[in-house]
């Protein structure tokens, strides 16, 4: 079950993850849209100024590369896109210090790659670097590492990156601002009866075969992206907005009036609702932050008791592993041809195909003594159906 939250409530958010676009940041052309950023800019600004906390987490790095040089198409070598990165990154940043410059507002520049937040100690230290600029009331402008990113390290996009960073930075909404007003019944560029959806109470099956293809020819993400993102966003508690980021005023909801329109409030995108039992952030880094180092197959009875009850994973529940792997490190769970849950096990791939398919009590005579009952305690383990 979902929370009951509306868009008036979110007007009380304090920590706020706003990531935009490349589309909504460039030309066609891939160069820069100034007129753009300098809104972006003036909004986020402004909301600072009421006092919250405000994290920015951007795209465009590629794509102003490709301006600066004037390369028309997206390249597919990832060290082509590298090296476009590597000359549009300082071009993005220098543009965001200068408006942001303007209104007397520090900002700090933070990269990013999947696995610094894969790693627990890293995920720490990264936790800590971003509370500490927001302590020092400057704006941290977030993008992923471009430059060093190979397929097995990169998020992919940055929809995926910020639903992350949100629940890194414990935050209190997500907005996504893109190229389209939110999540419509179709395709409203081929449809055009295709109604916005103002409010998803849970993200069904249904509500996932809405989303389209790709993205932009600049960017890399589309709606599957996004829906991925407030799937992440949700999960961990965290509501999380789809507005189209080319409009002046698209982040109005956050400073709306208890009596204002119901055909107003319908118009600012579409709102996720979070989940009203959300796993917290250390169960949200380890479903989606961490790359599992093997797999423990389990059977209907273990998968109901995970997925209905809550339960910690026991070794009669096992059916197999997959790959080798060590105690502390995280693997997937997988009942059939599903992977349900995520967690760290309390033995190693060769200890479990000892003991599987027994009961816990026999674990002593088996190994010896001084073991875990468990194969994954309840505590470190999160759902992810």
């Amino acid at each position: 079950m979902n929370s009951p939250i509306n868009w008036n409530e979110l007007k009380k958010a304090k920590r706020i993850v706003v990531k935009v676009g490349t589309s909504s940041l460039t030309y066609p052309t891939g160069n820069l849209n100034l007129v753009s950023l300098e809104q972006l800019t003036r909004q986020l600004v402004a909301i600072k100024n009421q006092g919250r906390e405000v994290l920015l987490v951007t795209s465009a790095a590629v794509g102003a590369g490709m301006g600066r040089i004037n390369i028309k198409d997206k390249p597919e070598k990832i060290s082509d896109r590298q090296a476009l990165a590597a000359i549009g990154q300082g071009i993005l940043m220098h543009i965001y210090e200068k408006f942001f410059n303007e209104y007397g507002v520090v900002v700090a520049q933070v990269l990013l790659t999947k696995d610094d937040l894969a790693d627990r100690q890293r995920y720490l230290n990264a936790r800590n670097t971003m509370r500490k600029i927001l302590e020092y009331s400057a704006v941290p402008v977030i993008n992923e590492n471009d430059t060093v990113a190979f397929d097995q390290i990169k998020f992919g996009d940055n929809d995926t990156l910020s639903a992350m960073v949100a629940g890194l930075v414990d935050a209190d909404l997500l907005v996504l601002l893109s190229d389209i007003d939110g999540l419509y019944t179709n395709d409203p560029n081929k449809d055009a009866g295709a109604k916005l959806i103002p409010i998803v109470e849970d993200i069904t099956p249904e509500i996932e075969s809405l989303a389209g293809g790709e993205g932009s020819a600049l960017g890399s993400g589309g709606m599957k992206t996004k829906i991925a993102a407030a799937r992440i966003a949700v999960s961990q508690g965290i509501p999380m907005v789809l507005a189209n980021g080319s409009h002046q005023d698209s982040l109005r909801f956050l400073s709306i009036c208890e009596n204002s329109l119901e055909q107003d409030i319908r118009s600012f995108g579409t709102l996720f609702l979070p989940k009203l039992n959300s796993m917290g952030s250390r169960k949200g880094w380890l479903a989606f932050s961490t790359r599992p180092a093997g797999t423990v197959i389990v059977d209907e009875g273990a998968s109901k008791a995970i997925a209905d009850k809550d339960k910690s994973l026991l070794p009669s529940g096992v059916l197999s592993v997959e790959n080798d792997f060590q105690r502390g490190e995280v693997v997937d769970v997988k009942y059939q041809s599903g992977v349900i849950a995520r967690g760290i096990v309390n033995y190693s791939s060769g200890d479990i195909t000892k003991i599987m398919g027994k009961h816990s009590s026999e674990i002593d005579s088996i190994l010896g003594f001084g073991y875990d009952r468990e194969i994954i305690h309840k505590d470190n383990l999160s759902l992810l159906m």
